[in-house]
């Protein structure tokens, strides 16, 4: 998953960065290293781990105990459907989600 991707999957559900930093068990700065693809002038991969956790997500899927999935919390149940987490085409960008997270990492 690139940086672009990984910022399409989380605007393609609506999220800000801190609602996808919740989701995934991180930080908000962890997600803008993503997304950026960088941290300290440095190379930032997205895990494998990372990548699978946002297509549970996107599935509906917020947890797993080892034998059984356990839904996203109620307040993100709403988000709209990926079609297609592994294709920058599938989802438009659109600026009308951007948020104040997104303009000052755009800032930096």
């Amino acid at each position: 998953m690139t940086p672009a991707q990984f910022r399409s999957w989380r605007k393609s559900l609506g999220l800000k960065q801190k609602d996808a930093a919740e989701l995934l068990g991180l930080k908000k700065r962890v997600i803008q290293y993503y997304e950026k693809g960088k941290r300290d002038g440095k190379s930032v991969g997205i895990p494998t781990t990372v990548e699978l956790a946002c297509y549970a997500i996107s599935t509906g899927i917020g947890g797993f105990d080892g034998t059984a999935t356990e839904p996203v919390p109620e307040e993100f149940r709403n988000l709209p459907a990926v079609v297609d987490i592994q294709s920058e085409d599938s989802v438009e960008d659109s600026d009308e989600s951007d948020s104040e997270d997104d303009k000052v990492e755009a800032a930096e």
